[in-house]
């Protein structure tokens, strides 16, 4: 009877391993296979009967050989258990995702548990793999991921301008100051804002005001470089910072954009209206304690230009 009760027990056993909702791979410490379930025979197209006995490296090209020895030599030294995630490893075995419909993924994301498998002596003879097929489990991270990383740009983006807001540009202006203190590299700061701008919305109405906005903004984009880092600064004042930029250079560039910006067709009801900015500069000296001094050194700028006439460019002597 208990003879009877045995067999039994070993049928749904092997029962369950042939079906269950996993890959099971059992191998020896050569790499030769020793069993390979319904998951690892659906998966891969290959049959338990074509895989016994076959060394696993020479039926996938594709296996990262160097490493999976190292996990099962890890595993035999340690006599314990090891993991691997998809997110340090996407797969080990490059399996064709089966929900092509359903599903983006080119492939099968997996998660991996190496058991070593010892002998009645306690040595490890051979290791077992327990391949996850964690491919929804991984898209939703990186659907959520992808969600958070584009609702982090847009609180970094001013809506009407798509440059820098407010707070994001400060931000970058202070990392900036830290980098340029610690390698000593000129870096030079401009603030600028629309003259009169209170007559443009008064005389042609805010949407007009919001054209002359878009327009500007698209002229500062055109007239800096991509490691610059241009922002909106508030209502009609913009920011441009120049890395690796000293002072003359940065006159240079501000006097293109004041002329850029002088020479935009804006019209309202085919009538032409000329639009032109006062401009500050201040590069980073020495006599500038951080980056909030800095951001004042070119706002004083700015305020000189506007004092003395607008349509220039104001330098604050610091």
């Amino acid at each position: 009877m208990s003879n009877s009760i045995e067999l039994k027990d070993i049928h749904w056993l092997v029962d369950m391993v042939q079906n269950i909702d996993v890959g099971l791979v059992v191998l020896e410490l050569d790499l030769k296979v020793k069993v390979w379930n319904g998951f690892m025979e659906n998966h891969s197209g290959l049959i338990a009967a074509h895989v016994i006995d076959k060394d696993l490296t020479e039926l996938f090209e594709e296996l990262p050989v160097t490493w999976l020895k190292q996990k099962i030599n890890s595993v035999c030294l340690l006599k314990n258990k090891a993991f691997t995630t998809w997110e340090q490893r996407p797969f080990v075995f490059k399996f064709k995702s089966y929900r092509q419909i359903t599903s983006s993924a080119e492939f099968m994301y997996q998660n991996v548990t190496f058991l070593p498998l010892t002998d009645i002596v306690g040595n490890v003879t051979q290791v077992c793999m327990i391949i996850y097929d964690v491919t929804d489990v991984a898209l939703n991270k990186q659907a959520f991921q992808e969600a958070n990383g584009k609702l982090e740009k847009l609180s970094q983006i001013d809506r009407l301008t798509n440059l820098y807001n407010h707070e994001h540009w400060r931000e970058c202006c202070a990392k900036e100051y830290k980098r340029q203190t610690r390698t000593k590299q000129p870096a030079s700061l401009i603030m600028f804002d629309i003259d009169h701008f209170k007559k443009v919305n008064d005389n042609y109405g805010h949407p007009f005001g919001d054209e002359v906005i878009i327009g500007v903004a698209e002229c500062l984009r055109n007239n800096m470089r991509e490691t610059d880092l241009a922002g909106r600064y508030g209502g009609e004042e913009f920011t441009l910072l120049l890395v690796d930029t000293n002072l003359e250079n940065a006159k240079l560039v501000a006097e293109r954009l004041r002329i850029a910006i002088e020479e935009l067709p804006f019209k309202y009801q085919n009538t032409p209206v000329k639009v032109t900015i006062s401009l500050g500069i201040a590069e980073i000296t020495s006599n500038i304690p951080d980056y909030k001094a800095w951001i004042k050194m070119a706002d004083l700028g700015l305020y000189i230009a506007k004092d003395t006439g607008r349509n220039k460019i104001g330098i604050s002597e610091h």
